[in-house]
């Protein structure tokens, strides 16, 4: 088990305390999750990564090596390129989240492509960047972003599954009718193809959020009702995280299982 932690009280930034934890779980031998808590770019990242010969471990660790490498030099190098683009709806935070995660499955993509060992490999990706009240956030695949504020627990990111969308409401699918087997199947992840789909979504923040990012592991066995029950205003993450990991292995999970959970108290 692995776990990382950070308290950032520092000036100017947003106040914060943020922990991430990952398990193995009961049954797999290796752990092909990869997390990131980086207090002084404010940024958060979980990676659940899949493929043969530790091929899934390696996807997961490139994908946030490469956004956490390109966040950190578009803060302190004014003139790195942008590969992507600008899209001028999503504020700078957005674009730069944006941006390194297309890099992310880019490097994947390649890496996969130039090894036959790890031909086929991938790895979903949630990725948080906070700036002053702005958080946004890019994900693919299954690994979930939630918010919770008021009392309540919001969603922010929506499964690349079988289940998710085909049986969406807009989706025009056959609502009902996706086999069981394949319900949990994934879409879309990092590395498959050399364009993924990266959703990304903005919020403002006002203070007194628990943001939550975690693996399937994790929200594969407990539900929302009973993730809401486990996050209340004001907890320390570091305490939270472990009762997270450990509420997920009581109820079975068969998976890697990593949380990463932030306390936002405002500017």
């Amino acid at each position: 088990m692995t776990g990382q932690y950070t308290d950032s009280p520092a000036r100017g930034r947003p106040v914060l305390e943020a922990f991430g934890l990952s398990n193995p779980g009961p049954v797999r031998k290796t752990n092909e999750d990869s997390f990131v808590v980086d207090e002084q770019l404010q940024l958060f990242v979980v990676a659940d990564g899949m493929g043969g010969h530790s091929a899934g471990e390696v996807a997961s660790s490139l994908a946030v090596e490469t956004i956490v490498g390109f966040i950190r030099g578009t803060e302190e190098d004014g003139e790195l390129s942008w590969p992507y683009g600008i899209e001028p709806e999503l504020s700078f935070s957005g674009n730069r989240l944006r941006t390194a995660t297309h890099l992310a499955n880019r490097r994947v993509f390649r890496v996969a492509e130039r090894h036959d060992e790890y031909t086929g490999m991938g790895t979903t990706v949630v990725s948080a960047l906070i700036a002053g009240t702005r958080l946004a956030v890019t994900h693919a695949g299954d690994s979930r972003l939630y918010v919770y504020a008021g009392g309540h627990l919001t969603q922010l990111t929506r499964d690349d599954t079988w289940a998710a969308t085909v049986l969406a409401p807009d989706s025009g699918g056959p609502h009902g009718r996706v086999p069981q087997a394949i319900r949990h199947v994934l879409t879309n992840v990092l590395g498959a193809r050399e364009r993924a789909d990266i959703h990304i979504t903005e919020r403002d923040l006002s203070g007194g959020e628990l943001i939550l990012l975690c693996s399937d592991g994790l929200h594969g066995v407990i539900d929302d009702r009973a993730l809401c029950g486990m996050l209340r205003a004001g907890v320390k993450p570091s305490d939270v995280v472990p009762q997270l990991i450990d509420a997920a292995l009581a109820a079975g999970t068969r998976d890697n299982v990593t949380a990463v959970l932030i306390r936002y108290d405002g500017e």
